[in-house]
């Protein structure tokens, strides 16, 4: 089997996870009020992180990284068609430096306990993908003529009253956006977990 047959599952894999990703964010969640805060995306992103680390640990870093790379020429050029050209801007710029980022801590940590390097990765890595994306999606600087979610754009502000003001829609979406992947970062744990065994180091990468 070539280096290329071996990744191919795992690039596949990255390219749905973000393609979907792209799209669903941009629909709030439209129960229990939690339009202003979350939208479906943030469930479904966190699985990059998913498959990078599992790339990473099978076959190391070049591996993650030949992966994160593939992953996004083909995530971006979807995005054009399923997504608004704002949103794929921000969702490439925001994809790549997360998750190279990830790679790098994942790899830092990796003789450490078995759960430490998916889970400070994953963290670290949605902090910085959510800073990004939503700064460049949805800051009030860069709402020119837009109607995103089909609410008002970005410039406009909206109560939240667990954040005790009136905010940003972009923010307080922000703010729901990372509270769901840190959730899910600790959920992913589970499926890495269960699949240590079947995705043992390669020699190269240990």
């Amino acid at each position: 089997m070539t280096a290329f047959q071996r990744l191919a599952p795992f690039v596949a894999a990255m390219a749905l996870v973000v393609a979907a990703s792209n799209v669903l964010v941009q629909y709030p969640v439209p129960w229990f009020g939690l339009g202003e805060v979350l939208t479906f995306g943030a469930f479904t992103y966190p699985v990059a992180f998913l498959v990078t680390d599992l790339t990473n640990r099978r076959f190391g870093v070049g591996a993650a990284r030949v992966v994160v790379a593939a992953g996004f020429a083909v995530a971006v050029v979807l995005s054009i068609f399923l997504a608004t050209p704002r949103i794929a801007i921000a969702s490439g710029s925001a994809f790549l430096v997360a998750q190279l980022l990830d790679v790098s801590v994942f790899d830092a940590l990796r003789r450490q306990a078995w759960w430490r390097a998916p889970l400070v990765s994953s963290v670290l890595g949605s902090l910085i993908d959510t800073i990004i994306f939503f700064g460049l999606a949805f800051a009030a600087q860069f709402a020119v003529l837009d109607t995103t979610f089909g609410l008002p754009d970005g410039s406009l502000s909206f109560p939240v009253a667990w954040l005790g003001a009136e905010v940003p829609l972009w923010v307080s979406l922000g703010v729901g956006d990372l509270m769901v992947k840190l959730v899910m970062a600790l959920a992913m744990l589970a499926p890495y977990g269960a699949l240590l065994n079947l995705l043992r180091p390669a020699e190269a990468a240990r």
